[in-house]
């Protein structure tokens, strides 16, 4: 004996049940994407904060060879008795923390090569290095009147949207539980014992009719279930709005970061200029005996924290870049619809 059921969709409650699984799948294709577009961005910030560790573990070894040189010329003027002790104890503090800086950077560096292995699915280990940060090229323009369907890609935005589209459809199926389900009963039956006889001409008899199931007594189950629903869709849509605006939020702060940084960097620039300057003056006033050598060492420890601020703002604008990358789904440079998956269109 075999007994079938087929449901007439009378009230969408299938129709809407279809819809609600369509846009899970698609909520869950969205989610996939944003961890791959997030993997993608993790890489790339962690290689150029990688490379501006490499560009101030340069700076921190220079200062320790001038710092260096610094103390050796007042050790030997003090034991010729020539200046106190505190001018080489000066020197040597210098040294010290420049020196301490050095070891600091090289582990620092350690676990970002580290950290670059994670993401790359490889063991811990040493990154090979490519161009330095200082022959990085020069970040791409945004260009002007980007359209604002570029956040339509963003996976964080699909995923909204499609988790909140699914929960209206449960809204839409919980409220078509409210009436009967009108379905055809089919029934077949054989004297046969094989499977296979089931339906063989003259082994069998079919019957089919038609049969309505409809709730009676759900105790309230049937409308607790429906205001559920409407409970999930209203939270849905209030995290929609919530990435939308989260969306706009982060495309403004990277493209304001992007045009800000680019004044800081000019401004950095012209004082680690002057700065370097201001070195090789204090240096050639001191051959020359018009001012001592502290004159030196003050506009070394001046100028080595003006360099480091240059780097890490030229390692901000590389990665104002990445932001702007994630912020929009993927960047600018040609407009993708939200992805496509090939599935039966429901009627």
């Amino acid at each position: 004996m075999l007994n079938l059921f087929w449901e007439i969709d009378v009230w969408g409650r299938i129709r809407r049940a279809s819809e609600a699984a369509r846009a899970e799948l698609l909520a869950s294709e969205a989610l996939r994407r944003g961890v791959v577009l997030s993997l993608v961005s993790d890489v790339a910030q962690a290689w150029f904060e990688l490379l501006e560790l490499d560009r101030e573990l340069d700076i921190a070894r220079g200062s320790v060879h001038s710092y260096q040189e610094t103390y050796d010329l007042f050790q030997r003027q003090f034991l010729g008795g020539v200046t106190s002790k505190l001018d080489p104890l000066r020197a040597e503090a210098a040294l010290a923390q420049a020196s301490a800086q050095v070891y600091d950077l090289e582990r620092r560096i350690v676990e970002k090569e580290n950290q670059l292995s994670v993401l790359l699915g490889r063991p811990a280990g040493s990154i090979p290095r490519g161009a330095p940060l200082g022959a990085q090229a020069t970040p791409p323009d945004v260009p002007i009147g980007v359209p604002a369907r570029l956040l339509e890609r963003r996976p964080d935005l699909i995923e909204a949207e499609e988790t909140l589209i699914a929960d209206n459809a449960r809204v839409g199926q919980a409220l078509a539980n409210y009436f009967p389900q009108i379905g055809l009963t089919a029934l077949a039956g054989s004297v046969s014992t094989e499977l296979s006889d089931l339906l063989k001409s003259g082994t069998g008899f079919w019957s089919a009719g038609a049969s309505a199931l409809g709730p009676l007594f759900t105790f309230g189950q049937t409308t607790y279930t429906w205001r559920a629903a409407q409970a999930a869709t209203d939270t849905s849509r209030a995290a929609y709005e919530r990435a939308v605006l989260n969306a706009l939020r982060e495309v403004s702060d990277t493209l304001t970061a992007r045009q800000k940084l680019v004044g800081v960097r000019a401004e950095q620039e012209r004082a680690v200029g002057a700065l370097r300057e201001s070195v090789n003056m204090a240096r050639t006033r001191y051959l020359g005996g018009l001012s001592t050598y502290l004159d030196v060492l003050d506009a070394q420890q001046a100028l080595y924290p003006a360099e480091y601020d240059l780097a890490q703002t030229q390692r901000d604008q590389l990665l104002a870049v990445v932001r702007l990358y994630r912020a929009l789904g993927g960047g600018w440079n040609q407009y993708e619809g939200a992805p496509q998956i090939p599935l039966p269109i429901v009627p």
